[in-house]
């Protein structure tokens, strides 16, 4: 079966101040590292002057992932990258970045008022999050006859799957993605066809 779970849908921003010090906090959608970091580019671009852009990433889903980090950037260590990352982890959203940008109004928070400050900065900018269903598509090879290939097409365009790649030779060899709970219509339809089959799967 496909590998579901949930993403964000976009970018959210959201702000808390307490004593005088702003907290601006953004989510974003990252599949891998590059894209994180593509986001904490953005964010340092965005906001130049401030005092810190501390962040936490977890990619993959959010049960197993695959890579997470996370930094305090100049705060004291584990004051804020730590909390970040720790109300990601109590989430049911994978691939995702998270910065949270620090203005410093002058008042020192302590270790513990910049926990909790850092914490419910995250906490708004998942209260703001709008969410999408990511499902990981599982490959597949087929098999067929020439005058068979339009209607597997068809087949797999109401079914959203990709096709990656084909091969003629003296059959068609279609290399495809498709989310896996419709492995089984797939099989039933191509067993309408004459000489169709699924000869791999990945």
């Amino acid at each position: 079966m496909s590998l579901v779970y949930t993403i964000p849908d976009g970018t959210t921003e959201a702000c808390y101040e307490i004593k005088k010090s702003r907290f601006i906090a953004r989510l974003s959608l990252a599949t891998d590292r590059d894209q994180a970091m593509q986001a904490l580019a953005q964010a340092k671009q965005d906001y130049p002057d401030a005092r810190h852009h501390c962040w936490a990433y977890q990619i993959g889903p959010p049960h197993t992932p695959r890579l997470a980090a996370m930094s305090d950037d100049g705060e004291p260590n584990g004051t804020a990258g730590k909390p970040i990352l720790n109300v990601i982890q109590h989430k049911e959203v994978g691939d995702l970045m998270l910065v949270v940008i620090r203005y410093f109004g002058g008042i020192k928070l302590g270790a513990g008022g910049l926990v909790r400050a850092y914490s419910q900065s995250a906490q708004m900018a998942f209260d703001a999050l709008n969410t999408k269903r990511y499902v990981e598509l599982d490959s597949f090879s087929l098999l067929c006859d020439f005058q068979d290939e339009q209607a597997i097409r068809h087949w797999l365009k109401q079914f959203e799957s990709e096709i990656c790649s084909v091969e003629y030779a003296e059959r068609v060899k279609m290399h495809i993605k498709i989310d896996g709970q419709f492995q089984d219509e797939l099989t039933l339809f191509l067993a309408t066809l004459k000489h169709a089959q699924m000869i791999q799967t990945n």
